[in-house]
C-alpha cells in the first residue's frame, strides 16, 4: 500500500457498511488492484454491491469471523456472483466449499496479508482476522470478540455453556489486547446489536483506546470478568437459535430479485385460514386507524428484521399489508437476510381493498401522554431500558416474550415503549390473544411522566404482573 499510515488506510481502503437495524458492521477492503476483501457480509448485499460498483471492485475474498446467529452470511452469494474465495474457521465444519483456516494461518491478499487468530468465546470456532501490511498491523477484524467498550455475548450456544465461553472470551480479549496500541479494531457487532453485551455507541476503535475505556478489560481477574460479562446478558431474538446451523449448512444462492406478488383480499383470507400470518408494516398510526383483525404490527424500519424473526415462525407463509410508497424491496431483503423466504405477497390495494371486499377492519387506540392515565401501564421495552428509567408502578414484560405470557398482561392497559412502534406490535399481539380495550402510548415514559407530574424511577423491583 502506498500510504504508510493506518489513518490513511482507513480513509482510502476500508469501507465500513453499517446495518443500523441489526447493529452490525460489515467491511469492504479495497486491495488496490481492482479486487476487494469482504468481511462478515450479510445476505443483504445491496450496500456492499453499491460500494464495490462505485470503486469498480470485484470481491475476491469473503471472510466470516464466525457462524453468525443474527443474519445469514452473504459469503456463498459472493462466491457465486464474484467467484470470491470464502475464508472461515476450519473448526466451523461448514458444509460448503471454503478455505478453512486455523490459528495463525495466513492468506496472501496480494500486498496485504490476513492472519487468522483463534478467539473463541462468542462462538467456539470464532476467528479474528489481523490485517497486515508487511510486518505492520493495520487493524484486526474482531467480529464478536472484542467490541467497542465491551465484548460479545457468550450465551448463544446454551445456558450450560455460558460461563465456559465467557472464560474463553476473557483469554481471547487478552490475546487481542497484546497487539500494538495503534492497531485499529474493526468489530462486527456494535450499537443496537443483540449480540453485544451491552452495546456500545461507537463502531470502530483501537487496541489502545479499549485498554483505556473498556470496563471489561479493567476487570482485575478472570472471575470478575466472567461475572461482569454474564451479568450484562439480556434476552435475544428467538431466531438466533437456528441461524448458526443455517450458516454452517450454507444459505441458498439467490438468483434474480425476490418479489412480493400482489394478492387479493380473498387470497389473503385463504392464506390465513391455511396457517399464514398477516404482517402489517405500515406506520403505527396507520395500523391504529384500521387494520386486518389478527394481523401483527411490525412497522417497516431498521429493526424490522429483528422483530419479524423474534415474533413469527419462519416456516409459515407471510402476507404483508403495506402503505403507499413503502419500499417493498426493503421488506424482502430484511426478511431474506434472516432466512424468512416464505413471503406469499402483499395485499393489493391495502386496507381499502380489504373493506371493498366486504371485510371489517379493527382499530387500536393510539393516545397521547396527556390522554393516557387511570389504567395499568405496560412497558414492553428491554429490561435494561426499563431499569434505566420507567413510570412508577409500571409492569414490564419484554415484547420478545409477550406472546408466551399474554394472559399475564393487565387488562385494559396502556402499552408503551420508547416511541410507540414496539408498543403497537405488543398491542397487536395482545389483541390477537383476546385482550380488549388495549391502548398504545404515542410517546415514551418521559412523556407520560411529564404529563402526569411524575418522576421516572429506576430498577426492576415489582415490575412483573
Amino acid at each position: 500500500m502506498k500510504d504508510n499510515s493506518t489513518m490513511g488506510f482507513l480513509e482510502d481502503h476500508l469501507i465500513p457498511l453499517v446495518d443500523e437495524g441489526l447493529g452490525n458492521s460489515a467491511y469492504l477492503v479495497d486491495l488496490g488492484d481492482g479486487r476487494a476483501l469482504a468481511v462478515d457480509a450479510s445476505r443483504d448485499l445491496r450496500a456492499l454491491r453499491a460500494a464495490a460498483e462505485q470503486r469498480g471492485l470485484t470481491v475476491a475474498y469473503a471472510a466470516d469471523t464466525h457462524l453468525h446467529a443474527d443474519f445469514l452470511s452473504g459469503a456463498i452469494q459472493l462466491g457465486h456472483d464474484h467467484g470470491a474465495t470464502i475464508l472461515a474457521s476450519a473448526a466451523g465444519l461448514r458444509a460448503f466449499d471454503h478455505q478453512g483456516l486455523s490459528d495463525e494461518d495466513e492468506v496472501d491478499l496480494g500486498g496485504l496479508t490476513l492472519r487468522a487468530l483463534a478467539t473463541p468465546g462468542h462462538t467456539d470456532e470464532h476467528l479474528s482476522f489481523l490485517l497486515l501490511d508487511g510486518a505492520r498491523e493495520l487493524g484486526v477484524f474482531t467480529g464478536g470478540s472484542l467490541i467497542v467498550n465491551s465484548a460479545a455475548r457468550t450465551d448463544l450456544l446454551g445456558a450450560d455453556r455460558t460461563e465456559e465461553l465467557a472464560r474463553a472470551q476473557y483469554h481471547s480479549l487478552k490475546r487481542l489486547t497484546a497487539l500494538p496500541d495503534a492497531t485499529a479494531v474493526w468489530p462486527t457487532h456494535g450499537a443496537g446489536s443483540f449480540c453485544s453485551a451491552p452495546p456500545g455507541s461507537e463502531r470502530i476503535t483501537t487496541i489502545g483506546a479499549q485498554k483505556q475505556a473498556n470496563p471489561l478489560l479493567a476487570a482485575p481477574d478472570e472471575d470478575t470478568f466472567v461475572s461482569q460479562l454474564t451479568a450484562s446478558l439480556g434476552s435475544y431474538p428467538a431466531y438466533f437459535d437456528r441461524l448458526g446451523e443455517a450458516n454452517r449448512r450454507g444459505p441458498t444462492v439467490i438468483t434474480g430479485t425476490p418479489l412480493l406478488p400482489e394478492l387479493s383480499a380473498e387470497q389473503v383470507r385463504a392464506l390465513v385460514a391455511d396457517g399464514g400470518h398477516v404482517v402489517d408494516v405500515r406506520p403505527a398510526a396507520d395500523y391504529a386507524a384500521g387494520h386486518i383483525p389478527g394481523s401483527i404490527a411490525i412497522p417497516l424500519r431498521g429493526q424490522f428484521a429483528t422483530w419479524l424473526g423474534w415474533l413469527l415462525p419462519d416456516a409459515a407463509p407471510l402476507v404483508f399489508a403495506t402503505a403507499d410508497g413503502q419500499d417493498l424491496s426493503e421488506i424482502v431483503w430484511q426478511a431474506y437476510k434472516i432466512g424468512y423466504e416464505r413471503l406469499a405477497g402483499r395485499l393489493a390495494g391495502g386496507t381499502d381493498a380489504w373493506t371493498d371486499a366486504g371485510h371489517r377492519l379493527a382499530t387500536t387506540a393510539f393516545v397521547t401522554a396527556a390522554r393516557a392515565g387511570g389504567q395499568p401501564y405496560l412497558d414492553v421495552r428491554q429490561e435494561s431500558e426499563f431499569a434505566a428509567g420507567h413510570v412508577p408502578g409500571a409492569v414490564n414484560i419484554e415484547l420478545g416474550g409477550l406472546t408466551h405470557v399474554a394472559a399475564e398482561a393487565p387488562e385494559g392497559a396502556v402499552v408503551a415503549c420508547g416511541h410507540g412502534e414496539r408498543a403497537m406490535t405488543a398491542a397487536s399481539l395482545l389483541e390477537r390473544a383476546g385482550h380488549t380495550a388495549v391502548a398504545v402510548l404515542d410517546g415514551g415514559p418521559a412523556d407520560y411522566a411529564a404529563a402526569h407530574g411524575e418522576k421516572l424511577v429506576q430498577g426492576t423491583e415489582d415490575s412483573r404482573p
